[in-house]
């Protein structure tokens, strides 16, 4: 049965725009649902998304959530149908991964981090050796060149040396390297709640302010 994370209630009314603007990219590590967890998060609080996706991505997106084509109306099915789906919608902007020379490629596009959940080792590899050969890599690439804020969040386990060597060098870059490991020490209740946990360290590195219940103490 597919997990289903996609029910989230917006507020009544469209929250105004914070003014943050955040570069979101989705490989094809296995974990659909967090990234469609974390695009739903961002715009219903208002937040200015400029998606990426790889090609793996996108058949990552169709194997687990039937999402496809991956565009407004399949990533945020519930956001579509709600009232204020135009707005919505105009948050949230969607790039070709081999369109290189597109605006999130580019050092002058002004932004306040880019985070990329699932990220494969592929990826993640190609980022830790300045491959620019497609849009994700190439803005990841940007985003360091600007030392601007970069989150990794590596899906796939076990590790091997180059793995970790990767993980080493991009820390060393100033990446935050952020795997997808849920804690359970919030006893969780559900699948959902371990996407929760993720989604909202991702926020939290982001510097975003969110109502998922997944901090120890809270």
């Amino acid at each position: 049965m597919l997990l289903d994370v996609r029910q989230s209630v917006p507020p009544a009314d469209p929250p105004s725009l914070s003014g943050k603007r955040f570069v979101v990219g989705i490989t094809g590590a296995s974990g659909a649902s967090y990234a469609i967890r974390l695009l739903d998060q961002l715009l219903i609080t208002g937040h200015e998304i400029h998606l990426v996706i790889t090609d793996f991505g996108k058949r990552l997106l169709k194997d687990e959530l039937d999402v496809h084509p991956p565009v407004f109306e399949s990533l945020c099915p519930h956001l579509e149908a709600d009232s204020h789906a135009e707005y919505y919608r105009s948050l949230l902007t969607i790039y070709p991964n081999k369109d290189v020379g597109a605006i999130i490629a580019t050092g002058s596009f002004l932004h306040d981090g880019m985070v990329i959940l699932p990220c494969s080792s592929t990826s993640m590899g190609a980022i830790a050796t300045g491959s620019g050969s497609n849009l994700l890599t190439r803005a990841a690439a940007v985003t360091l060149k600007e030392r601007r804020r970069l989150i990794v969040c590596h899906r796939e386990t076990p590790l091997n040396l180059v793995d970790i060597e990767n993980m080493r060098t991009l820390t060393l870059a100033g990446a935050i390297i952020a795997p997808t490991n849920p804690g359970l020490y919030l006893r969780p209740q559900s699948v959902n709640d371990l996407v929760d946990f993720i989604v909202g360290k991702a926020l939290d590195l982001l510097g975003v302010k969110h109502k998922l219940d997944t901090r120890w103490g809270r």
